[in-house]
């Protein structure tokens, strides 16, 4: 009797035994699943990141030429400005040079008028 149920003990512990192991199993799986969803998760992040890398050199180097391009254009409309002053500045002063031409003309026809007048009084 005492052999039966150290039998019927030993049968019930190795029951046990194995449920156990089958449950370790279980979850050394779903471990491994769990591990293999976020391994995928960690790719798909790289190949957006390196996606991200390129397209921020993309434009990096976009910005450049254009910053390039800007301080071109830049020193060009400085130098028209510059131009445009000194060509402006010249030209107020042959106008009042005119200015200055045509009063002095207007006064020595009348001078002239005046002193042809004088001569052909006499």
């Amino acid at each position: 009797l005492e052999l039966a149920r150290l039998r019927g003990a030993m049968a019930q512990s190795g029951a046990s035994l194995q449920n156990y192991n089958n449950e370790l199993v279980r979850c050394i799986e779903d471990l491994r699943e769990k591990r293999e969803e976020v391994n995928r998760s960690i790719a798909k992040d790289e190949e957006e990141k390196a996606k991200i890398q390129n397209d921020l050199r993309i434009l990096t180097e976009r910005l450049a030429r254009i910053n390039d391009n800007l301080a071109r254009k830049i020193a060009s409309r400085n130098e028209y400005d510059k131009t445009i002053q000194e060509t402006e500045a010249a030209y107020g002063k042959i106008m009042e040079s005119s200015q200055t031409l045509l009063h002095v003309l207007k006064r020595e026809s009348v001078n002239l008028t005046k002193n042809k007048q004088k001569s052909g009084a006499q």
